[in-house]
């Protein structure tokens, strides 16, 4: 069994969007545990000197622009700049995740979070629709009734909450981020170093 990854993000994340893929492909060719915990930045930021994107400076939402229309064609990837449905909650699709995690363990919460990603950056698909949410599970293969039942309920409520707070506790500020061993590596640009952890001894 390979190294365990703590991995940290948004729904609602572009640049979570952009690595979601390649983290999940070198997860698996590493042989590493990925534990899936999407959490509230709306909670985070505050207490780390973040800031929501319609109150950043508008040469800072002008440079993610720029950077995010260079990654997405440097990537190949489709990627809608200014989606339809954001800026949207992410709290109901991140709940949808941790439901399918506890139900389906990784792999599940893994190829649900990849869908709905997906949803909100390429298909101008609105993910803080229950609906919509139901709908990406079915594509998923997944239970959407069981799911979105377990999505409002309590325990799932708590570990989303439990995630978040473990987040602000490990210094995460920023989606992606994942954690092996105890140290951060924030961003889908951080990758390379990812994958260096995964394949050191």
């Amino acid at each position: 069994m390979g190294k365990t990854v703590d991995y940290y993000f948004s729904p609602t994340s572009p640049w979570t969007y952009l690595g979601h893929a390649r983290f999940a492909d070198m997860a698996q060719r590493h042989g590493a545990v990925v534990k899936v915990k999407p959490v509230d930045y709306g909670k985070i930021f505050p207490v780390s000197g973040g800031l929501p994107l319609p109150k950043r400076a508008p040469q800072r939402q002008a440079y993610r622009l720029m950077e995010l229309k260079r990654f997405r064609d440097y990537l190949k990837l489709p990627l809608n700049l200014q989606p339809r449905f954001f800026p949207a909650p992410g709290d109901l699709a991140a709940q949808f995740i941790v439901a399918a995690g506890r139900a389906g363990g990784s792999d599940a919460a893994m190829r649900l979070a990849g869908a709905v990603l997906r949803a909100c950056w390429a298909e101008e698909r609105n993910i803080a629709d229950a609906e919509t949410l139901g709908a990406v599970c079915k594509e998923q293969g997944l239970d959407a009734a069981a799911l979105t039942a377990a999505a409002n309920s309590d325990a799932v409520k708590a570990e989303y909450g439990g995630y978040t707070q473990e987040a602000i506790e490990r210094n995460v500020f920023g989606a992606p981020t994942f954690v092996i061993g105890g140290e951060i590596f924030w961003g889908q640009d951080r990758l390379e170093f990812v994958e260096r952890a995964l394949a050191s001894k």
